[in-house]
C-alpha cells in the first residue's frame, strides 16, 4: 500500500467515529503501529487531523475525494452578521494599546479588527491570511505571520509548525474567536485542526479577549478552548444571554456589550 493511499484510508477510518486509536488503525490497515504513528505525525503536520494521546481525531465534515486528495469544508462565510461583527471590531480596537504585541485569531471578525488597527504602532501576530491581507502593506504595523499548512477555504495556517511558532511567542493580548459559548461558560470550537492553534494562542498571551456576538450563544462546537472564567474581556452584542455572560463578570472579567 503506497503512503498516500494509506493516509487516505486513515482519514476515511476516522470519519466513521471522528477518532481512533493507533492500535485500531494498525489492525484496520494491517500495518504496524509504528507505521501508523509516522503517518499520523505527517497528517497532523499537514493539518489534516489532530494527534491525541494514543491516536488521532478528525474534524467532522472533512471528506476524501475519489482522486485521493482531501476536500475541506465549505467556504468560510464572512458575509453573515456583518453588522454584529463590525460593532465588535469597533469596540475591540479601542482595547488595543500602542506598543503592544497582539495576536489575532482566525475567523471573520479579526480581519475587521485588523482593518481598524492600520496605522497603529503595534505588532500583530496571526495565522489568519485575511488579517495578513489587511495589514501587509501597512508600514506602521509590524506583522508576524505564523508558519503552517495553508487551509485555503478558511484562509488560515494550521498544523504543528504554527503551534511550535506560538510556543516561542510572548504576547500582551489575544483576540480570540470561537464557534460557540455554552450556557455553562465553556468556549468551544468545531474545527479540530484549528482548536490547538487557538489554545496555543491563549497560552502565549497575558490577556484573553473573546470576540463573540450573540449568534455564538450557544453556537456550535464540541472542542473546548477555555471557559468564560478564563477570559479577561468579553466583547459581545446585546442579544447575548445575561446569565451566561455573567459568568465572565463574576470571575472578575470585563464585559463589553455593543
Amino acid at each position: 500500500m503506497i503512503l498516500r493511499d494509506r493516509q487516505n484510508r486513515i482519514i476515511s477510518a476516522l470519519r466513521v467515529d471522528g477518532a481512533a486509536s493507533v492500535r485500531e488503525l494498525a489492525v484496520a490497515l494491517d500495518v504496524s503501529e509504528s507505521t501508523i504513528r509516522r503517518d499520523l505525525e505527517i497528517l497532523d503536520r499537514n493539518g489534516e487531523l489532530t494527534r491525541t494521546y494514543g491516536g488521532a481525531m478528525l474534524k467532522p465534515g472533512t471528506t476524501v475525494e475519489e482522486h485521493g486528495e482531501q476536500a475541506w469544508e465549505g467556504e468560510f462565510d464572512g458575509a453573515t452578521d456583518v453588522h454584529l461583527k463590525s460593532a465588535i471590531a469597533d469596540a475591540a480596537a479601542e482595547l488595543v494599546v500602542d506598543g503592544s504585541v497582539v495576536i489575532l485569531d482566525i475567523g471573520t471578525t479579526t480581519p475587521l479588527l485588523a482593518r481598524r488597527l492600520r496605522g497603529r504602532d503595534i505588532t500583530v501576530i496571526t495565522s489568519n491570511l485575511a488579517v495578513f491581507d489587511e495589514l501587509r502593506d501597512d508600514e506602521a504595523v509590524r506583522v508576524v505571520l505564523l508558519g503552517g499548512v495553508v487551509r485555503r477555504n478558511y484562509r488560515s495556517l494550521v498544523g504543528s509548525l504554527a503551534e511550535l511558532a506560538l510556543s516561542q511567542i510572548s504576547a500582551d493580548v489575544v483576540f480570540l474567536s470561537c464557534t460557540g459559548v455554552r450556557a455553562n461558560g465553556h468556549v468551544v470550537d468545531n474545527m479540530a485542526v484549528e482548536a490547538p492553534i487557538k489554545q496555543s494562542m491563549i497560552a502565549a498571551s497575558d490577556k484573553v479577549v473573546l470576540l463573540a456576538s450573540e449568534a455564538k450563544f450557544p453556537g456550535t462546537g464540541a472542542l473546548r478552548l477555555c471557559s468564560l472564567t478564563d477570559v479577561d474581556v468579553l466583547v459581545t452584542t446585546s442579544g447575548a444571554p445575561e446569565e451566561t455572560i455573567a459568568l465572565c463578570r463574576n470571575a472578575g472579567g470585563e464585559v463589553f456589550v455593543v
